[in-house]
């Protein structure tokens, strides 16, 4: 965006001479040392998405899992199958899934 406003300095003739060319310099550099700070900083991690990235997590219950029911998971409502039981509101751990289906134990507290 700095960039933008430096090439309409220098064309409405704002900024004249080696000024113009040092301001377009400084803004190129500005603007492109930003873009690879941001590209690297959003590389740092692996991207982590799916049900995959569930598993080991304790989550609560949000309807009895008697043995299906469901579980909250960062505000979203899972199916789950807990083959023991698991009242409500009490802490599970996400073990597997079957496909939307998630499996989960009681969690040791």
């Amino acid at each position: 965006m700095t960039f933008v406003v430096a090439i309409i300095l220098v064309v409405l003739h704002v900024v004249k001479g080696g000024w113009a060319i040092a301001l377009l310099a400084g803004t190129a550099t500005l603007e492109t040392s930003q873009n690879l700070f941001w590209l690297w900083y959003s590389q740092r991690r692996a991207v982590q998405v799916g049900a995959e990235t569930m598993m080991g997590r304790v989550v609560e219950v949000a309807e009895d899992c008697r043995p299906y029911g469901l579980v909250r998971i960062q505000g979203e409502l899972w199916r789950a199958r807990c083959a023991e039981g698991a009242a409500r509101e009490e802490r599970v751990r996400i073990v597997g899934r079957d496909g939307l289906t998630l499996e989960v134990e009681r969690a040791a507290d």
